[in-house]
């Protein structure tokens, strides 16, 4: 099955998407169907997304981004350390 990537952005405009169209009385497995995802797909999104702007999103990713990039910091750095003692103390 192929994965279709969306960016967030897209995350949100589809969400207000199906909004709309559950507002007009449709059930949310055909809202879904219509835009092109399935429920728990549109479930997921809607925990992680709901109610967020465009920029507010953006910034999330941004953030979560960063957040790996220090923790692989933070591990390469607690090894080197890690290596570091046990050169000092002789244990090699």
């Amino acid at each position: 099955m192929v994965r279709k990537g969306y960016t967030p952005e897209q995350i949100i405009g589809k969400l207000r998407e199906a909004e709309i169209l559950l507002n007009q009385g449709a059930t949310i497995g055909e809202a879904s169907r219509k835009i092109g995802v399935t429920e728990q797909t549109y479930y997921r999104w809607r925990r992680e997304y709901g109610g967020m702007r465009v920029e507010q999103a953006k910034k999330l990713k941004e953030l979560e981004k960063e957040n790996a990039r220090l923790k692989k910091l933070v591990a390469d750095l607690s090894l080197d350390n890690a290596i570091l003692k046990e050169v000092a103390e002789g244990n090699f």
